[in-house]
């Protein structure tokens, strides 16, 4: 069931209508496949850029200059690869009908952090929980 046609491009979410109404979730469906999609044709980019730019560099320090830049943008890719798997993970919540709640508590997630990292699993207090954890046993 497509529901294109519902959702207006000005629509932005707001926290007087329904938890994941409709609206709500094609919304975030929308700007988690768009933000999928910009990630995956910056990543193409990359890759032809990658195969163009191989070239043949006399100079030892523009050499190390050019690969420096190269294992950074490698990295960065690497980073959105990893994203993108996040992207496709909340993208099946939706499917499945679990996005926008907390996986720890079971309570809804803010519309605004939803807006703000659509990828979010923890409401905001769970994530500070969580972070004060992993800092406490990161500084054993």
């Amino acid at each position: 069931m497509k529901q294109d046609s519902f959702v207006d491009e000005d629509y932005r979410p707001a926290e007087d209508e329904p938890f994941m109404n409709e609206r709500q979730v094609e919304y975030f469906r929308r700007k988690l496949i768009n933000w999928r999609n910009d990630l995956l044709i910056g990543s193409r980019e990359t890759i032809e850029g990658l195969q163009d730019g191989t070239r043949n560099i006399p100079d030892d320090a523009d050499r190390a200059s050019e690969e420096t830049d190269r294992a950074l943008e490698l990295r960065t890719r690497d980073r959105q690869r990893k994203l993108v798997a996040k992207i496709d993970a909340a993208l099946r919540r939706i499917d499945e009908g679990e996005y926008g709640y907390c996986e720890e508590t079971g309570e809804p997630i803010s519309l605004k952090r939803l807006d703000a990292r659509p990828i979010a699993t923890l409401s905001l207090e769970a994530q500070e929980r969580h972070e004060r954890r992993e800092k406490v046993h990161r500084d054993d």
